[in-house]
């Protein structure tokens, strides 16, 4: 029957209570989330209905990156909706420069969170699917007005990290600690249910997603993986794979939770100034957290995501996560090449050869 089904809030209350004891401010939090999420999935759903001219308004954000009206509204949103409950003490988005502190006359809380208030958005043109990405630690004690420092942790000191999708339907994912659970909002109802418990993503994939305009700036090893992928079942692998791309994590995370798969946004040359393209605090760390209560793993090729501590709080990584035995793959092969070894590929149409030598056509 519908009124017997798990609602997001009973689901986080009944989980404490399983887990020994409840925190009615995590409770709290968590439910000024899923209440931020169901406005923006509103505002998304109504497209050029929230502007009548139909214009496409852009600007710049602090990041120098180019911010959809919707952007702005959806930070508006998670801002105003968090600073009143008082149950944070600060809040870090991809749309502010410096850590948002709670006004005065609000209450503070024992919580920090980071967030993305409108992941993907240079899909809305086109009605893809868009989210929201979020992270919650624990603040400093007796933290009145949180600096920069306080937010530097490793990832391993989330509480709880999720993300939810605007697409065909609404979704809320989250993780605190113990396994991955799927809510799905009725919007007869206006809330969000479970239906997608305890989430696995399967050891073994054969899709990968990548950006493949960036080819020629990738490291040898993504090169010499995603070249062993599209060999299929001609190369050593033996097996053919798709490959996807979405250009938008939350929507490339929940394809890998409910089927398998690997995702890579990696290292590259194309902007030497940069390590990687996705920020550490508010984008890579909640979803290696929730990937690794999944069953995956998450890397930056070289290192674990969870293990790296942040050196700014819009700090940008390279990003590798899903399936787990995809992802020791290429972990092995960053490996390899940084010692210095050669990697080889072979397929029958080429024979062997050292990977992307030039070769005569």
């Amino acid at each position: 029957m519908p009124h017997s089904r798990t609602t997001f809030s009973k689901f986080i209350i009944e989980d404490q209570r399983r887990r020994g004891g409840t925190d009615p401010e995590l409770t709290a939090l968590l439910n000024d989330v899923q209440t931020a999420c169901k406005y923006i999935a509103s505002a998304v759903s109504r497209g050029n209905l929230n502007d009548p001219s139909g214009a496409v308004v852009t600007t710049v954000n602090v990041q120098g990156e180019e911010q959809k009206k919707l952007d702005v509204i959806s930070n508006e949103i998670m801002l105003r909706e968090i600073e009143f409950g008082g149950t944070t003490c600060g809040m870090v988005s991809e749309e502010n420069d410096e850590p948002v502190s709670i006004p005065d006359g609000h209450p503070k809380g024992k919580y920090l969170i980071a967030f993305d208030p409108l992941d993907g958005s240079s899909n809305l043109d086109v009605n893809l699917t868009v989210g929201t990405i979020f992270s919650i630690m624990r603040a400093p004690d007796e933290c009145e007005k949180p600096t920069i420092e306080d937010f530097l942790k490793p990832g391993t000191e989330q509480l709880a990290a999720g993300f939810a999708l605007y697409g065909s339907a609404s979704m809320i994912v989250i993780t605190v600690g113990d396994g991955v659970h799927g809510f799905t909002l009725d919007r007869e109802i206006g809330a969000f249910i479970l239906t997608h418990p305890r989430m696995q993503i399967p050891q073994e994939t054969r899709e990968f997603a990548i950006n493949a305009s960036n080819q020629r700036h990738w490291e040898t090893p993504v090169k010499h993986y995603v070249e062993e992928c599209i060999a299929g079942k001609s190369g050593v692998r033996g097996v053919d794979f798709n490959m996807r791309w979405v250009a938008s994590l939350v929507a490339e995370v929940f394809r890998i939770l409910v089927r398998g798969g690997l995702f890579m946004y990696p290292r590259d040359t194309k902007d030497a100034s940069r390590e990687g393209r996705l920020r550490l605090l508010y984008e890579a760390n909640p979803m290696a957290m929730i990937v690794e209560q999944a069953g995956g793993a998450a890397t930056t090729g070289r290192e674990r995501i969870l293990d790296l501590q942040p050196k700014d709080i819009h700090q940008r990584v390279p990003l590798i996560l899903g399936s787990i035995r995809e992802v020791e793959r290429l972990t092995r092969y960053h490996e390899a090449h940084d010692r210095g070894e050669e990697l080889v590929f072979a397929t029958p149409l080429f024979k062997e050869r050292s990977l992307f030598r030039a070769t005569a056509p």
